[in-house]
C-alpha cells in the first residue's frame, strides 16, 4: 500500500509542474510552446527517476523526447509553417550552444558529467532554445548548494557524486516558469 501511494505521489509531481506551467504561461504563450513544455516536463521526470535510483539515463528516454519534439513540430509545419520554422531555428540554436558547451565539460571534467547527462541536456536545449543555459546554470548552482550542505553536514564527502538530472530538471521548470 505504501509503496502504491509513493508511486502515485510520484507520477503526480510532472503533471502538478505541467499543469502549474500551463495555469501560469496560458494567456502568454503560444498553444504550441505549452505543448513542448508539457511534454519535456513528463518525459524528462522519468529521467529524473532513473538518476536517481540507478544513477544512469536509458538513451530510449533521451531519444522519446527527440521523437517528441519532432512529433510535436511537424503538424505545424502544415498548419503554420512559419511558427514551426521560428520554433525549429531557435530549439537547434539551444541544442546547439548546449551540445557543444557540455561536450567541452565532459571532455575537460575527464567524464566526471555523465554522458547521459550531455545528451539529455543537449535534446533540452530543442525544447528551450538558449535559455537552456539559464536552467543549466539555475540547476547547478541549486546541485552545488545541495552538495556544500550534504557535505557540512558529512551526509557525503568531497569524492561522492550527485545524480545531475534532478537538478537540472529542477532548473528547466524554474527557467520554464521565468520564460
Amino acid at each position: 500500500m505504501a509503496r502504491t501511494l509513493k508511486w502515485t505521489i510520484t507520477a503526480l509531481v510532472p503533471i502538478c509542474l505541467a499543469v502549474i506551467l500551463i495555469i501560469l504561461k496560458f494567456k502568454n504563450a503560444s498553444v504550441i510552446s505549452l505543448l513542448l513544455d508539457v511534454v519535456f516536463l513528463l518525459i524528462a521526470y522519468v529521467a529524473v527517476i532513473c538518476d536517481i535510483k540507478e544513477k544512469r539515463i536509458p538513451n530510449k528516454l533521451v531519444l522519446a523526447l527527440l521523437i517528441s519534439w519532432f512529433i510535436v513540430l511537424l503538424p505545424q509545419f502544415l498548419l503554420r509553417r512559419e511558427v514551426a520554422v521560428q520554433l525549429m531555428l531557435y530549439g537547434g540554436l539551444g541544442f546547439l550552444i548546449n551540445g557543444v558547451l557540455l561536450l567541452l565539460v565532459y571532455y575537460i571534467s575527464r567524464k566526471a558529467l555523465g554522458g547521459g547527462d550531455v545528451k539529455l541536456m543537449t535534446v533540452a536545449g530543442l525544447f528551450l532554445g538558449p535559455p537552456i543555459l539559464n536552467a543549466m546554470l539555475y540547476g547547478s548552482v541549486i546541485a552545488a548548494i545541495v552538495s556544500i550542505v550534504l557535505i557540512l553536514t558529512k551526509k557525503m564527502n568531497k569524492k561522492d557524486s550527485i545524480p545531475l538530472i534532478p537538478f537540472l530538471y529542477a532548473g528547466i521548470v524554474i527557467t520554464m516558469l521565468l520564460q
